[in-house]
């Protein structure tokens, strides 16, 4: 009796576990966002192909992962992934050094969006955070776990992140409606 009722509950073993054609079929179907992710979190084409990369070998060397929860865990791995290749560290200072340039992000525009091209320009830490915690949705003490640093400096750094997002586009607002005047 007991064994019929852990076979309910459980299942008999079969189809629980993501097989490598579910993880095929995730990355088929997810292949553009999960490497907008990467790209995201590392900022950085070649850093983002590598995590990419290794991402896709995680996942065809799983074999414990819950067919459930398979898509989570794929983007898992590319955060673990950006994470460990990027081993950021949390920045201490307040200053406005570390807010990225306009000029600088006008120039580069290597995803043609301006709103991305500020992000890619973020510092390593700060650009972590706002990704998982605004982006993403992860939970505060979530990010400070995969960071390894405190929940008080994920907070800090997403402040920051989010102050340098608003300076930018106060210049934004300011230029264009400067360039409207002009006109």
């Amino acid at each position: 009796m007991a064994e019929q009722v852990h076979t309910q509950i459980f299942g008999n073993g079969e189809n629980q576990y993501a097989t490598p054609e579910d993880f095929r079929k995730i990355l088929d179907e997810d292949l553009n966002r999960l490497y907008q992710l990467s790209l995201f979190l590392t900022a950085d084409h070649q850093k983002a192909e590598k995590c990419f990369v290794a991402s896709i070998e995680d996942c065809a060397n799983e074999n414990g992962v819950f067919r459930e929860f398979a898509r989570p865990w794929t983007k898992r791995v590319v955060v673990e992934n950006a994470i460990r290749e990027l081993k950021p560290r949390p920045s201490r200072s307040n200053n406005s050094s570390s807010l990225p340039s306009l000029r600088k992000q006008e120039s580069s525009s290597p995803t043609g969006h301006f709103a991305a091209d500020v992000l890619l320009g973020l510092a390593d830490f700060e650009r972590l955070v706002f990704v998982l915690c605004v982006l993403e949705r992860y939970r505060e003490h979530d990010c400070a776990l995969l960071l390894g640093c405190s929940a008080s400096q994920v907070r800090e750094s997403w402040t920051r992140a989010i102050e340098a997002l608003a300076s930018i586009d106060q210049v934004v607002l300011s230029t264009n409606s400067v360039r409207r005047w002009a006109i």
